[in-house]
């Protein structure tokens, strides 16, 4: 590191305020989206917003139209830890360069590069930085000077050049993988629609529909509950009796609309009371159960006493059960029968009430036979995602302060454990 420059980043680049866009002119769907800090991850990256875009229709100077590999870094902290997050933009004529977000430009490309300025700002050193010249109570703030006057050790140009690819690798495997995880949670939520609520299942054509108390079912099939696929558990622990290590789930890491839990905590310190799961208990969302948090679990563990843990009477039925708890329609019952005004929670009872139709065993046979591949590689990508995660969150700091040399570095996938 004895060849490294200390560097004012303010020397080699430059940081943009976005453009105040106005509210009179944001639309639910379009062809240009406005970039807010929720498109930013924690611990850095691009973040689409699943559905929950503001698109703009109105005029706006052209310079603000952001193009694809453009670097962006979140100024306002939405939540703690994103106040200096660094993304990169993933397509061109697509997003736009909002007021809340600076834009970096390289102004001397011989002293620093665009690829080691996003790794850097991601670095636990350079946050640090960031958050100790933020400025507001509730909501912290900082500002183009305050990063551009951040002094950070940098390399030589084309040894940052080699520790930007190295990052870029790993974060490629990343986001690869969060793509198939959305598309296997895509392929099972449109395949039980598909089956269970249009009852376009195998076979359907030879079948006829009677009567029930949920409407016309297919013949053989029979009304029921939610609760005739799982049971409430309501177990909970002490702290004193969760061993160190154990995983440890808050309703902060459940993630919204996604079935899939990617992140945890190991129990160190545990402050109160958790319920208890196994791998493969659905963990429901009780508090603002809008929020639409449901996830299976990938492991065991214990977690919030504000989810609500169910755990599928049979194997069989675990696709299924999974399926149902994070309909939009069972969601949306949740929703309209929780208790409570500023913090609603849902009734649990309401939910295991939850109406149903049963199909003959054949066809849950065949459902879980093509549901649950789908379910289990999902969960072996997220645990791939873990242990790349923490491979780079390793790696981060330590190459970009020279640390470690990154021409020893070897980023096959043994490696990494994947």
């Amino acid at each position: 590191m004895t060849d490294w420059e200390l560097l004012r980043l303010g020397d080699a680049l430059s940081v943009s305020h976005g453009f105040a866009f106005k509210g009179d002119f944001f639309r639910d769907e379009g062809d240009l989206i406005v970039l807010t800090p929720g498109n930013f991850r924690d611990e850095g990256g691009f973040k689409p917003k699943s559905g929950k875009e503001k698109y703009y229709e109105g005029p706006f100077p052209e310079r603000f139209l952001l193009g694809k590999s453009q670097v962006v870094v979140a100024m306002t902290e939405q939540s703690k830890g994103l106040l200096g997050s660094s993304a990169t933009i993933p397509a061109d004529n697509t997003y736009l360069h909002n007021q809340r977000i600076g834009l970096l430009e390289i102004t001397d490309p011989c002293r620093l590069d665009l690829r080691f300025a996003y790794h850097l700002l991601n670095a636990p050193s350079v946050r640090q930085q960031i958050q100790a010249t933020a400025t507001g109570s509730k909501v912290r703030h900082t500002a183009p000077n305050r990063i551009e006057a951040i002094v950070a050790p940098v390399p030589s140009i084309e040894c940052q050049r080699r520790i930007g690819r190295a990052l870029d690798d790993i974060n490629d495997l990343i986001d690869n993988n969060r793509r198939r995880i959305e598309i296997l949670e895509e392929m099972a939520r449109l395949l039980y629609r598909e089956w269970f609520v249009h009852f376009r299942f195998p076979g359907h054509e030879d079948v006829e529909f009677v009567d029930s108390d949920l409407g016309l079912v297919p013949e053989g099939w029979e009304a029921g509950k939610f609760s005739d696929l799982v049971s409430e558990i309501t177990e909970t622990v002490s702290p004193e009796e969760i061993a160190e290590g154990t995983a440890v789930v808050g309703l902060e890491h459940l993630p919204r609309r996604s079935t899939t839990l990617c992140d945890w905590e190991s129990a160190f310190d545990v402050g109160s009371r958790r319920k208890v799961f196994q791998e493969g208990d659905i963990l429901f969302g009780k508090i603002r159960p809008y929020f639409h948090k449901v996830v299976d679990a990938p492991t065991s563990g214990c977690s919030s006493t504000d989810a609500i843990v169910f755990r599928p009477v049979d194997e069989i039925f675990q696709s299924r059960a999974l399926a149902v708890a994070s309909s939009d329609e069972f969601v949306g019952v949740a929703t309209a029968t929780s208790n409570g005004t500023r913090m609603p929670r849902a009734n649990t009872k309401v939910l295991l009430g939850y109406g149903i139709p049963h199909p003959t065993r054949d066809v849950e046979l065949a459902f879980s036979e093509r549901a649950g591949p789908m379910n289990c590689l999902r969960k072996n990508l997220a645990a791939q995602n873990r242990v790349l995660c923490q491979a780079r969150d390793l790696l981060l700091p330590r190459l970009v302060s020279g640390e470690l040399d990154v021409s020893e570095l070897d980023l096959g996938l043994e490696a990494l454990g994947v």
